[in-house]
């Protein structure tokens, strides 16, 4: 079943076209890895998906239902963390806790277990009494993730959740979201770390220009560019005339220099390695090589014509 299934948004900002008749389905218990460049639009679909904005046509459906007839009941079984660390910061940990939990219907009892069992499970049980002025950044982040969760959400929204944070708290985070995942929640996860997705989405989507322009499990992406190769090659000396030897190789598609290491993109087949070898070699000293295998940034890259980033919000 889906627990999420987006058909035809269309979504304007003026004259600026942010989402161009997106078609997306996400299943229940499924962890959805949303990529893409700036301006891609996944910050606006993110916020269409979960209810803050509207949008000018086509038509979302939540738990089976349709979104903007039932929004505030599903807004109750939602949970949303934004880029933005969207806590008070003159109430403490526990307070801040109290607040979004009973926003969403929790009170008494019900209320008090979950906001303990929330803070131990982010790790900031012995800061429940503190307010974040204190924290550190990272500290911040789990605060912002356990008001959005500590209603058990049946889905979880999470748009660059780890921004400007030490690798430890991002780790944190990072096994935070595979447990609540283990626990049954649907995830979509919007980042600009591309490792983060590779580590636990279990289906990625790529936006460029508003609109998807691929989906599918990391095999199934990778799989779109294997027709091409990487081989590095460290030289003594990487000449001019050695990197037009190079280009002139058939199958060779690109030549790029670093430094002294050479990278050649090569079509998959073409049985370059050896030659590429003894080009290298006759034109001096190779100090090392390798070959790799196409990867999710490998993917992106082709796709979009843009590395992935951590340049803000898009």
């Amino acid at each position: 079943m889906a627990e999420v299934r987006v058909k035809s948004i269309v979504k304007r900002y003026g004259s600026h076209l942010a989402l161009d008749n997106v078609d997306l389905e996400i299943a229940e218990g499924e962890v959805l890895g949303l990529l893409g460049p700036n301006g891609a639009g996944k910050t606006t679909l993110i916020h269409a998906v979960s209810g803050i904005i509207g949008f000018d046509s086509g038509e979302i459906n939540v738990f089976g239902r349709e979104q903007k007839s039932n929004l505030l009941e599903i807004k109750r079984q939602m949970g949303v963390v934004t880029q933005e660390i969207a806590v008070f910061h003159d109430l403490t940990a526990k307070e801040n806790l109290q607040f979004f939990g009973g926003i969403y219907g929790l009170k008494g009892q019900e209320l008090k277990e979950r906001i303990e069992k929330t803070l131990e499970f982010v790790g900031l049980s012995q800061y429940a009494n503190k307010l974040p002025t204190t924290f550190s950044g990272g500290m911040k982040r789990r605060l912002n993730i356990a008001c959005a969760i500590v209603h058990r959400p049946k889905l979880l929204i999470m748009d660059e959740p780890t921004v400007g944070i030490d690798p430890q708290s991002r780790n944190h985070i990072l096994e935070t979201i595979r447990q609540l995942n283990e626990q049954g929640t649907t995830i979509i996860y919007s980042t600009h770390y591309m490792e983060e997705v590779q580590n636990f989405a279990s289906r990625v989507v790529i936006m460029d220009l508003g609109y998807v322009i691929a989906e599918g499990t990391m095999n199934d992406l990778v799989k779109k560019i294997q027709h091409e190769e990487k081989i590095k090659i460290e030289v003594a000396d990487p000449a001019e005339d050695l990197l037009q030897k190079l280009r002139r190789v058939d199958g060779v598609k690109q030549v790029s220099l670093t430094g002294r290491e050479i990278l050649i993109i090569s079509q998959v087949g073409a049985g370059n390695l050896d030659r590429v070898l003894s080009i290298a070699k006759a034109s001096g000293e190779i100090h090392s090589f390798y070959t790799e295998k196409p990867t999710l940034e490998d993917v992106f890259l082709t796709l979009t014509g843009k590395q992935l980033r951590d340049v803000g919000r898009k």
